[in-house]
This record gives structure tokens, sequence and C-alpha cells, in this order.
């Protein structure tokens, strides 16, 4: 038998009988490694423990340390959950199974919706079948005699997927978990050995969902669940995604009268009096941090002749995200994003090399055509807004541009108390330009990271095939990741729209654009800060930042004048004149997260002060209006009164 060379981690070299599985190179190394093993990577690809190695390859164990090992983990527990359920119902349709972020799912095609009582029995099923220890299997298939046997099985949806997704290939990819009774999927995996690996799982929710995410297509029921590779993991998240309904932004949104939804306007939020505030007010911050520092505030159309769809390519990759109109023969789309219209807006002028950088920032409305079964708050919708900017720079200024909107990203984060961290995206196998002008892009974007003192993480060759990225993902006071900032170098739409500068030497050069955003969209971007402080924004966020309370009628006037006096100085007061208890005025102010309440009474009146409660500290003691007028903007000024997550109140302690 022929021998083949497989190359550890550590550089060492064992030379191993060509088909060697990579569960026997785990036993070569140790018992212990064996043991823990739930894959491998052979020359950077993933593969079952059972796949053989047939020549000379790089071999790496996966066990639950490793990167991506809980993804697999996540990835077979949904193929469990879909042989509990294939034994509960019987004649039920699969669908597809995915890991996510947060664990996993699977859609099925039921006679009813699962109810509370199911996800019981199919989660007692699922750690049945669990403790059997049963063997996932791959098995490669002639592709035709798969397509029979899913269909003459009653799943047609398994059909479709292996006609798009195996056209040309001998044999499909299919795996068991035991046996094909047992259960068997169309599938690429690669899978966790057997089910005795999964051990922490727990099924959360069942929702309606449709086909490929399209309300069109066949209606289903998606359970969705998350697993973990310890019992300590998984409480530990089950805790958080209780703390995180009860600061669930759609909660809250409706709760404090921030926004509402309606049925004839899926996917695009009312903002109402308190929300428009709170819009208006992160608005108005982002121009006061962008426009002092060199930017320039653009309206653009928000309809367009498909020409410029075409032309920017997104109508041959886009056009199904588009809301399409038609008006005298042409096709027009209202716009799903501003840089085309920004490159129109540099193209309009003639530039020098002294006129660069220019940095065009606008906020109008955007439109996609979201599916209505992924649609979900302020995270998913069709119509947004972002801090959108778009910079035209010489290929020299890259390094010091890139450097200045890290400084924007810290000075931005840092305001909402968001940690955050970065991760530079490289040069993919497919790109465009030349790769000495990737090399200087890529070096001038890690230099710009080295100066600012960040650490990041690089992902080798995840940039876009038009230029590389950095990507900022801010974590709240639950712990959660949020992609938000990107810093995204363009070489392509300069040369799509003929953009020009004239450098020194009187020659006409193609500017480099950023595109940039550091909120993203302002809905998904509320939604986080809704969650991240539990609906009790920090003062100069707060779209009411104190409310008058009187003690009784006769002390309306005088709590009217405190009102009026903090309105002209610029704070957002209101006044609450109803005929009731002080007690459920407090309360009521609490309920709606108010930062700052002040009670007038007769001493009050008589002394021209107010007795001052705020909203986590309680009473503040008596204070003149003008002493709390200063300590107000002082704390307005500062930008809130946290900086860390773990110093944000839970939502239990600002009800």
């Amino acid at each position: 038998m022929s021998q083949i060379t497989v190359t550890l981690p550590d550089g060492s070299r064992r030379t191993v009988p060509a088909a060697t599985s990579v569960r026997e190179v785990a036993e070569m190394i140790s018992p212990r490694l064996a043991k823990a093993a739930l894959a491998g990577i052979v020359d950077g690809k993933l593969v079952d423990l059972s796949s053989p190695i047939v020549s000379d390859a790089t071999v790496q164990i996966v066990t639950p340390e490793s990167a991506g090992a809980l993804a697999l983990y996540r990835h077979s527990t949904a193929h469990l959950l879909a042989a509990a359920v294939t034994q509960l119902f019987p004649g039920v349709q699969c669908g597809i199974g995915p890991a996510t972020d947060e664990g996993f799912f699977y859609d099925f095609v039921v006679d009813r919706p699962f109810v509370p009582e199911d996800l019981d029995a199919i989660e007692e099923k699922m750690r049945e079948l669990a403790s059997q220890d049963l063997p996932y299997e791959r098995q490669l298939w002639p592709r035709e005699e798969a397509r029979q046997f899913f269909a003459e099985r009653g799943e047609p949806l398994k059909v479709q997927l292996i006609d798009e997704k195996t056209q040309g290939q001998a044999v499909v990819s299919c795996y068991t978990i035991k046996d094909r009774e047992t259960f068997v999927d169309f599938c690429v995996g690669p899978h966790v050995p057997s089910t005795g690996k999964l051990k922490a799982f727990k099924l959360l929710s069942a929702s309606n969902a449709y086909w490929k995410g399209d309300a069109h297509n066949q209606a289903m029921q998606r359970i969705n669940g998350t697993a973990f590779f310890s019992d300590k993991e998984l409480k530990a998240y089950l805790t958080q995604i209780e703390e995180a309904k009860k600061r669930d932004h759609r909660k809250l949104g409706r709760e404090l009268g921030l926004f509402t939804f309606h049925p004839w306007a899926p996917g695009a939020a009312f903002w109402l009096d308190k929300g428009t505030t709170l819009y208006n007010t992160l608005a108005n911050y982002m121009r006061d941090v962008l426009l002092p520092a060199g930017y320039i505030e653009v309206k653009t159309p928000l309809v367009y002749n498909k020409a410029l769809w075409e032309r920017s390519g997104h109508w041959k990759h886009f056009r199904q995200n588009m809301f399409l109109i038609e008006s005298e023969g042409d096709t027009m789309s209202m716009k799903p994003m501003n840089c085309p219209g920004h490159f129109l807006a540099y193209a309009s002028e003639s530039h020098s090399y002294r006129d660069l950088p220019i940095r065009f920032h606008e906020q109008t409305p955007l439109h996609r055509n979201e599916p209505s079964g992924v649609l979900s708050g302020l995270t998913r919708v069709r119509q947004f807004s972002q801090d959108d900017a778009h910079c035209f720079i010489t290929q020299e200024q890259i390094g010091e541009e890139v450097e200045r909107l890290i400084r924007l990203v810290q000075r931005v984060y840092g305001d909402f108390g968001l940690p955050f961290s970065a991760k530079l995206s490289t040069r993919p196998d497919e790109f465009m330009g030349d790769v000495d002008t990737w090399n200087h892009a890529e070096a001038q974007l890690k230099a710009a990271l080295d100066q600012s003192g960040m650490t990041y993480t690089i992902n080798e060759k995840d940039g876009a095939f038009y230029g590389p990225k950095i990507d900022f993902d801010v974590t709240d006071a639950l712990g959660r990741q949020w992609q938000c900032a990107t810093i995204q170098l363009d070489y392509m739409q300069p040369e799509n729209f003929d953009l020009k500068y004239k450098a020194a030497d009187n020659s006409e050069r193609r500017p480099v654009v950023i595109h940039r955003a550091i909120f993203g969209s302002f809905e998904r971007f509320i939604a986080i800060l809704i969650e991240h402080y539990a609906g009790a924004f920090p003062l100069w966020l707060a779209p009411v930042q104190a409310v008058v309370l009187t003690i009784s009628d006769r002390h309306l006037e005088y709590g009217r004048s405190v009102t009026d006096r903090l309105k002209s100085a610029g704070l957002r007061v209101t006044l609450d004149e109803r005929q009731e208890k002080i007690g459920f005025k407090i309360r009521e102010a609490q309920l709606q997260k108010v930062p700052y309440m002040l009670v007038v009474g007769d001493r009050e009146s008589a002394e021209g002060t107010v007795s001052v409660r705020g909203r986590v500290t309680g009473d503040m003691g008596t204070q003149k209006v003008a002493d709390f007028l200063a300590a107000a903007t002082q704390e307005i000024v500062l930008k809130g009164v946290v900086t860390k997550p773990r110093e944000i109140p839970l939502a239990a302690e600002v009800q």
C-alpha cells in the first residue's frame, strides 16, 4: 500500500498509509485527542472524521476548542432535530436546517403549527436519539437515485434543492443518522461522528416561515433551537435570552411610545413623537460629528432610471431587492443605497487633487424589497436611512483617511458606551485590479489599525472583489455582538462611472472610493440601543429628559414655569398635569424610563426649587432649578453616564 505524509499544525510530519481516515490520524496522535475529536481540516477543508486522506496533506483535528467547531456541532444538532420530528410526525416534509450565530433552526411542512407541547416531545426524542450514540454517515448517491428517492418519499423541496445545487454532478452528498429509515437528508456536511457528541441543546420556539423566506412560496413551520458544548454555557445563554426578552426593542418600542408598525406598510416603521425625537437626536448627533470633520451633507434623488443600476451592476445582482416603478414607459427603482447617486454627484463637477478628499454624507430614506418572511422589528426593514458617506480620495491618502475614520468610529461608539472589535478582510481569490494595488491598500488599512492601537483580527480572502474592508462589531450589555460600521475600499465603481481628478502632473487619474457607515442603518442602530440600554437611555439621548410632577392643582402654575424655563434652556421636558397621586405619577415616569422626575409642591413653589428623583438613584434631594439645569446640561455635554455594558442596569432595575 502506498504511503502519504500528513503535516500537523505544529509542523511535525507523519507517514501513514494512503486512505487513512482523519479519525485514525487523531488516534495516532493521542487517545485523548481522538476522544475529543469532532471533525478534521484537511488542506483547509472541513471534513468528517471518517474522511480518507488520499494524498500528502496538512491535517488539523477539530475539537470543541477549535474555531468553527460550534457551527459544526449546531448543524449536527439541527439534523438531530429533523430526525426527531420525522419520527414523531410521519409525512412531514423537511426544508433546510442550518447553524446560525445563535444556534440552529429547521423548517418543516406540517399539517398544523407546532405547539409548546410538541417542542417538549421533540426535545425528549432528540435526547433519546442522542443517548443511543447513533452514527452520522456521509453517503454519495447517484444524482438520479437521490432525486427519485426524495420524490418517492414525498419531499419535493429536497428534489428542488438537488436540482438547484448539483447540476452537472454525477453524485450527490447525503447524510444518514444510523440508516435511511432513522433519518436521511441531502447535505454536504460535515457532521460530528455520532449523536452521542450532542449533549447540551434546547428548543426555543416555533414560528411561521416560508420556503426560501418568500411569502409566495410554501408555508412552513420553523423550529429554533440552540446548542453548546456544556450545560454551563447553555444555561448562561438561556439566562441571557430571558433578559433579552425583557429588552426586546419591539416590546419596549410599544411600551415607550417610540414606534409602531401597520400591516399596510410592512417593514416600515411609524415613528411616533418620542421615537421621532430619538431618531432626530441621532441624526443631528451624527451631523455634529461629521460636518466639522470635513463632510458635506447632500441629498440625492429617491427614484432612478434602471440605467443607473445597470451601470453600477446592482440591476444584475440586486434587482430582486428593489422596489420597481413603471413611469411613462421607463423602468425606475426606489434607491436601495446611496452610492451610485454620490458617484453622479461627484462626476457633475471637475476635481483637482487639491480638492480631495471629498466626503459626501447623506441620510435620505432607502428602500429594499426584503422578503416578508425575514422582516423583524427595526432590525430587518424595507424602509430605512443610513449615516451613509462616501469619501473620494487619492491612492496615497488611503492610510490617513482610514485612520481618521477609525478615530470617528472610536469616538462614536465611545459616546454610546459600546465596546467594539475590528476585522480586516483581505483580497479574495477573485478580485478586480492588480495584486500590487491590493497589497498597497491592505498595508495602509493594517497600518491605520495599528496606529489606532486597536486589536483586530484578519479575515483572509474575505474582502469584496472590488476592495478590502474593515468591519466593526459592537458588543451590547448582554454580550451580544452586532456588525455595524464598515470601511470599504472600492476600485470598481470609479471605473464604472468614469470618475476622475486632475493630478499634480495634470494627468487624469481615478479616485479611490471609501464606502463607510458607523451606525449602519438608523433603524437597526436604534434597535441595538433600545436593547443595550433596556430602554433607559442616557440623558442626552432620552426622548423625554425630565418630567415635572405636580403634587396638586395649586402647584400647576409653578410647574408650568419650571417646565418653560427648562425647555427654553434646551431640555426635553414634559409636565404631568393629571389629578393623580404623586406616587402614581412617579411610578408612571419610572415605567417610561424618564431620567429625572422633578416633584413640585408647596415648599418647592415657595423656595423656587424642585425635588429631584433619578431614574435609578431615587431621591436626590431638593435643588434650585438653576442648579439642576447646570448639572443636567453638564451630563448632556459629557454624553451619558455609562461607559461599560456591565454598568448598565438590568431591565428589572429600570422598571
